[in-house]
């Protein structure tokens, strides 16, 4: 068997919300793998981090600057990621926000819609413009869903979080169609409690309210008596999804949640 060592030389690879948590671990853990590097987000200062750290260890990468919802800056990004890095074979459309949990009666049609324009207009403009550049070679594009709006209905609140979601395993599944022919994979990843910063950037509004009354007094994620996984465990999926080993998997989610999803669902 070939060494995975450097799997990814002579690739590259794309990860959106690069700056932190998932996103970061993934375009640390790619990098390290061989692949040339662009780390696109919206914070500066964080992707400039994941930039300097995947150089400092002997990689290569470029940060790009960009809304995953904002067509124009989109573009521009991927005409950047082939001037400089000649071309495109792995995609982790990564980035997305929480946005607002709050009862439908209460959530506020503004909220709704910035969470629907980033999770999934997001979602549909980063493999949209990675569609030309990945034809060229065939690659792999894994998405970023949740344990929401898949396994997980009980959450209380997060009502346009969780469509998002659902919307994001449709959207692979017609797309690992369309591009099957060009031999680009299309994958989605559905991580459960995971350590990360998204969390602190959820607005809860009400929810106590109307939330069902359900007591796991064990935890609720089985495999690990309640412990979160990591963005490092993620990664590593996203590493599989991405290689040659899984060259025969296609428009297919998995769920990484420590059967979180199988109590809670």
């Amino acid at each position: 068997m070939a060494s995975q060592d450097k799997e990814f030389t002579g690739k590259v690879a794309l990860v959106t919300g690069a700056g932190s948590g998932i996103g970061k671990a993934a375009a640390l853990l790619l990098a390290r793998k061989g692949a040339r590097l662009a780390a696109l987000g919206r914070t500066d200062d964080e992707l400039q981090e994941t930039v300097e750290q995947i150089r400092r260890e002997g990689g290569e990468a470029i940060a790009l600057l960009a809304d995953i919802s904002k067509p124009d800056e989109m573009e521009k990004a991927f005409r950047e990621i082939q001037k400089q890095l000649g071309g495109l074979h792995i995609v982790f459309a990564n980035a997305g926000i929480n946005g607002v949990w709050a009862p439908i009666e209460d959530l506020k049609p503004e909220e709704w819609d910035k969470t629907i324009e980033i999770n999934l207009r997001g979602t549909f403009l980063t493999v949209k413009y990675a569609v030309p550049l990945l034809k060229e070679n065939g690659g792999s594009i894994i998405i970023t869903a949740s344990v929401n709006g898949t396994r997980i209905f009980s959450n209380t609140g997060a009502t346009a979080y969780s469509t998002t979601k659902a919307g994001q395993v449709a959207f692979t599944k017609m797309a690992a169609l369309e591009l099957a022919k060009h031999r680009i994979r299309v994958n989605v990843i559905c991580p459960g409690a995971i350590e990360t910063e998204i969390d602190d950037s959820t607005k809860k509004r009400k929810i106590e309210s109307a939330k069902e009354p359900v007591e796991f007094p064990e935890g609720t994620i089985p495999l690990t008596d309640g412990k979160p996984g990591t963005s490092e465990q993620v990664a590593e999926l996203v590493v599989f999804l991405a290689s040659e080993r899984a060259n025969h998997i296609t428009g297919t989610p998995l769920w990484i949640d420590g059967g979180e999803s199988l109590l809670m669902g």
